[in-house]
């Protein structure tokens, strides 16, 4: 009996060395490969990124990037503004009160359609809210295409980071006589407020990349504007509109770009996982 008891052992540990082994080879693949497009970016990118790139328009000479930079930074920021407190609003309402409501189950099926469906749609749909009545883009419906965006992520972080805070420091906030706003305000969101600030950075970072939505929304402009009641370029399709080119000036100007777009993702993804670490130290 002990004979075949030992072989099982040993073939289940050789199973288990051969599959470790296939885990590490294909990180290993991973690896090989998220570092061989980074370097690809930093070499063609750091070659075409100068001070002209980052402060003349499409009509400068050379022709450079700050119209598409503020473009985004200025869409990106106001959905933010948008999204944020009534994500923050919608997912405390589940969390607090969404056992067993109607409401609430109607709102997280419709967040979950929203966190799975292509930007491509969102950007339609916006086109069809907005550009279609108006007849004309503008930096207004890129700016609602990307608060759609940002919107379920920041929702569904808030209720599961609230979900997370133990029951008993609600219970001693009651016992002490708060209120049931203050409860929340300043026990549940001060207790899950590294979680929720992850999800919004997170949901930024994945903002700042989209092109598909933009193409239908803000579309493009080659002068640098703040107007959002005109049509605004972003990086993203800028770098899409430089690709078409058969110039290698604005072939290298779209590696800047790409370039650019990657260090500011890479950025928000690190300041995440700070205010996780951060979160967990205390």
């Amino acid at each position: 009996m002990a004979t075949p008891s030992l072989g099982r052992m040993n073939r289940r540990l050789a199973l288990d060395k051969a599959l470790k082994a296939l885990s590490v080879v294909f990180a290993g693949i991973a690896m090989i490969l998220l570092f061989w497009i980074l370097g690809t970016l930093l070499v063609n990118g750091l070659s075409a990124l100068n001070l002209s790139a980052l402060t003349n328009d499409a009509f400068g000479q050379p022709q450079g990037l700050a119209h598409a930079i503020v473009g985004s930074l200025i869409q990106v920021a106001v959905a933010t503004l948008i999204a944020t407190p009534v994500g923050i609003l919608a997912g405390t309402f589940l969390a607090e009160q969404g056992k067993g409501s109607w409401l609430a189950e109607a709102i997280r099926f419709v967040n979950d359609v929203l966190l799975s469906a292509p930007s491509i749609l969102i950007g339609l749909f916006v086109y069809t809210l907005v550009v279609v009545p108006l007849g004309r883009f503008s930096g207004w419906a890129g700016t609602l295409a990307l608060a759609i965006i940002i919107l379920p992520v920041v929702l569904r972080s808030t209720e599961d980071m609230l979900r997370l805070v133990p029951p008993q420091l609600r219970e001693a906030a009651f016992a002490l006589g708060a209120s049931h706003w203050t409860v929340i305000s300043l026990v549940q969101w001060k207790a899950a407020r590294a979680g929720i600030l992850t999800g919004l950075l997170l949901a930024i970072a994945r903002a700042a990349g989209e092109t598909a939505p933009l193409l239908f929304t803000a579309f493009s402009n080659p002068q640098l504007t703040t107007n959002l009641g005109a049509p605004m370029a972003t990086l993203p399709v800028h770098i899409y509109n430089l690709t078409l080119s058969p110039d290698a000036d604005s072939i290298a100007l779209a590696w800047a770009g790409a370039l650019l777009i990657t260090l500011g993702v890479l950025a928000l993804n690190i300041t995440s996982r700070i205010v996780i670490a951060l979160g967990q130290g205390k």
